[in-house]
């Protein structure tokens, strides 16, 4: 959101520091997964960016699927959370039927601990874009693509995320 998430700072004792930002509620939506090769043993980000002020659709949830399969090629094991937008549409439903080499599996109901891609967003959101006021959705858009693409560089912060769900690869 334009909104910033504000966090604390350090600023000279008296000197409150004042951040500017706009009251609006625009926004970006986001579509991600944080994947594992176990032919390299290396972790990657998947990521889109929807248009600004849209929400997720089960087709925006299937062409991200054939987007994924684009740079993992292969068998596929897919484990996301409980979202509706997910294997409970009939469009995805029909999606996963057509390929047979896509595997799902369900995260436990209110478990973001166990998904390493909330890791991801908690880590954009609280610790790399925390007080950052956007100007527009376009320069919000920009500093996000950055972000996520120096997250895609860095193998070990993604398996840093891993390490923290508790899952084993």
């Amino acid at each position: 959101m334009l909104s910033p998430v504000v966090r604390r700072t350090y600023a000279p004792r008296g000197q409150t520091p004042v951040q500017y930002s706009w009251d609006r509620r625009d926004r970006i939506s986001a579509i991600s997964a944080v994947t594992f090769s176990p032919k390299r043993r290396q972790p990657g980000l998947v990521f889109r960016l929807l248009p600004d002020n849209e929400n997720v659709h089960a087709t925006d949830t299937v062409s991200y699927l054939a987007q994924v399969r684009r740079h993992r090629p292969g068998p596929l094991l897919i484990v996301w959370d409980r979202g509706n937008v997910h294997d409970r549409s009939l469009v995805v439903r029909k999606y996963l039927a057509k390929h047979p080499e896509i595997a799902t599996a369900k995260l436990p109901a209110y478990a973001p601990d166990l998904n390493p891609d909330e890791q991801v967003w908690s880590y954009a959101k609280y610790s790399r874009l925390c007080n950052f006021a956007a100007k527009s959705t376009l320069d919000l858009r920009q500093t996000l693509m950055c972000e996520l693409q120096d997250m895609q560089e860095r193998p070990e912060l993604l398996r840093s995320f891993i390490d923290h769900s508790g899952l084993t690869m």
